[in-house]
């Protein structure tokens, strides 16, 4: 049987560079060499793509959390209806999977340039991309769908007191300030003072141009795998519960601190809250035009019991310990079968067919 060439990419521009690094290290060890001829494409922090030597792939072998980027004098580039070339010469691919997370990777932009170059891939097309990966957008279409979420407000650089005014009054202390478009937490804080308000504000627009201001509720944090494009199969939620040195579950507790939270990859709720949760998860990846794949997340609030949105990702984390794939396989669907059902739903939209 002749091998599928696959191109997989990873790195990026984003401040999720080292996530993507270690989620490319984990595909890499789980994909079948004897189903798959795999290329691997290094995305460095300028941007660049560097074509990656065979011998990247000791790197795994060796146990390495993250996979390595070599440069090279050549990058590699992407050429509208032809594909992907390297030194003059087109590489054979015949799809991508791109291990990419947060922007230039998962919010539409690398999507477009795929479908000009008439490319398959993995994951959602733009327009699913782009409104998954701004959570404004996704709010406000999940809100207009009568699905529900946290009340918010948006708020850019140049807002004025009179905005932060209106949503303190709306929402009282303590406030959940974060970027509109960002992953992995980076620059989502918590802020009881109007002093430390400013400060999360400031910290969320390093990361984008908007920010989102919403209350703090005190809530179990559950997340549901999906995976489809026309055809969707919801898996049973986890829960992430972070550990008491940290407020919630923040990059820190995500990468950072071994211990910053426990990870269930089957949430201990009973069937009712269970079905609920995967009915939701089914209509808000639909809401956002996903495909392929994506990891809706929720908020239960201890208090009322309410379920609510919280987000989701199109491109969500590989790593050993990623929810994503952990609920797939709690499931009953192991990860090397997984990265096999993604690369076929791929296939199956076909180059520039996405939207």
């Amino acid at each position: 049987m002749d091998k599928l060439n696959l191109a997989v990419l990873y790195g990026g521009k984003s401040g999720e560079h080292e996530v993507s690094r270690r989620s490319a290290a984990s595909v890499l060890r789980q994909l079948d060499r004897d189903r798959y001829a795999v290329t691997a494409i290094g995305i460095d922090r300028s941007g660049a793509w560097h074509l990656q030597p065979e011998p990247v792939f000791e790197t795994l072998a060796n146990g390495d959390p993250a996979l390595v980027i070599v440069p090279s004098d050549q990058p590699v580039a992407i050429v509208p209806a032809a594909g992907l070339w390297h030194g003059g010469a087109r590489l054979a691919v015949d799809c991508v999977f791109p291990v990419l997370h947060g922007s230039h990777g998962e919010d539409g932009k690398l999507q477009g340039a795929l479908d000009t170059a008439g490319l398959a891939y993995v994951g959602a097309g733009v327009l699913g991309s782009s409104a998954a990966m701004d959570k404004a957008v996704a709010k406000s279409l999940w809100r207009d769908a009568g699905l529900p979420v946290v009340d918010f407000r948006v708020v850019g650089a140049g807002a004025g007191p009179d905005v932060l005014a209106e949503a303190l009054q709306a929402f009282g202390w303590p406030l959940f300030v974060k970027p509109c478009s960002a992953g992995s937490s980076l620059g989502a804080s918590r802020a009881n003072t109007a002093a430390e308000l400013e400060a999360a504000l400031a910290e969320a627009l390093r990361h984008d141009t908007r920010a989102l201001i919403e209350p703090c509720l005190d809530v179990r944090e559950l997340e549901c795998s999906v995976l489809g494009n026309e055809e969707i199969t919801v898996f049973p939620p986890g829960e992430i519960v972070p550990n008491a040195s940290h407020s919630f579950y923040d990059y820190e507790a995500k990468y950072a601190d071994p211990d910053g939270a426990s990870l269930h990859a089957v949430a201990q709720i009973d069937a009712r809250l269970q079905q609920s949760i995967m009915d939701l998860a089914r209509a808000a990846y639909a809401a956002v035009r996903c495909e392929g794949l994506g990891r809706v997340d929720f908020f239960l609030d201890k208090k009322t019991g309410r379920l609510f949105l919280n987000e989701i990702n199109t491109l969500p984390g590989f790593t050993s310990i990623s929810m994503y794939p952990r609920m797939c396989a709690a499931g009953g669907l192991d990860y090397a079968e997984l990265l096999d059902r993604l690369i076929r739903l791929a296939l199956q939209r076909g180059p520039g067919l996405a939207i």
